[in-house]
């Protein structure tokens, strides 16, 4: 098999966490954001009309003549063929509910600094934006970041994983988003992982695994910057 992962290019967005599993499953895929005329290709897909399960948005994945949208539900779908699920019912249904506490995680990330509308800039949102931001320094990233510690301390298997002995696909998430939240507010960040030592650890193992760090050694993961979900503008972080 060979995958094709479709999202907007220029940018990391949500296809990344699709990506990172893809890169430490070991898959061959193509992924269009890198290919010549990307943004045309997946405007083209999304605007055709013979899809007869027409995905809302990317990242979507063209596995066989199978399209898969969402990024929770590409992760779910590549588990098992990628060995980074467990292969029991309650394992997968635990590894899906975490991967979905990130995706809430990340949706409020975004929210900081659009917190009206995707649709305006920031400098139409700027003053709420900055109330939306200290909400989310001074109570959701503790919140989250704790939760996560909680979860790592209370799997005692051996490893600094989520779930198990074994790395899945919500560590690679989680360990992406962490990462995402400490460029975008970096103070704000290093308070509260002060308190959360296995979250380090965690982010840390995912980015030391021999795959993961060919894919970022080699170029083509690209960079956070001011067009994504986490941005960094210094007035949010405090």
């Amino acid at each position: 098999m060979v995958y094709e992962l479709y999202y907007w290019p220029g940018i990391p967005g949500r296809g990344e966490f699709v990506r990172l599993a893809l890169e430490e499953g070991g898959a061959k895929y193509i992924d269009i954001a890198l290919q010549p005329g990307a943004e045309a290709t997946v405007a083209r897909f999304l605007q055709g009309s013979r899809v007869p399960r027409p995905p809302f948005a990317p990242p979507f994945l063209k596995a066989g003549k199978q399209i898969i949208g969402q990024t929770a539900n590409i992760l779910l779908f590549l588990g098992g063929p990628l060995k980074l699920a467990p292969r029991d019912e309650t394992g997968k249904l635990w590894v899906h509910q975490l991967q979905l506490t990130v995706a809430d995680l990340v949706a409020e990330a975004h929210d900081t600094h659009h917190p009206i509308s995707a649709g305006l800039y920031y400098e139409d949102q700027k003053q709420e934006a900055k109330r939306r931001a200290k909400d989310f320094r001074e109570h959701r990233i503790p919140k989250f970041f704790g939760y996560f510690e909680k979860v790592l301390t209370r799997n005692r298997t051996a490893g600094p994983w989520l779930v198990g002995g074994r790395v899945t696909y919500a560590d690679l998430s989680l360990a992406h988003a962490v990462a995402g939240i400490r460029y975008a507010f970096p103070k704000a960040s290093a308070r509260v992982l002060r308190k959360c030592p296995r979250l380090n650890k965690l982010h840390d193992a995912v980015f030391e695994r021999p795959r993961i760090r060919r894919y970022v050694e080699s170029g083509r993961r690209q960079s956070f910057n001011e067009y994504g979900l986490f941005r960094r503008y210094p007035e949010l972080d405090g």
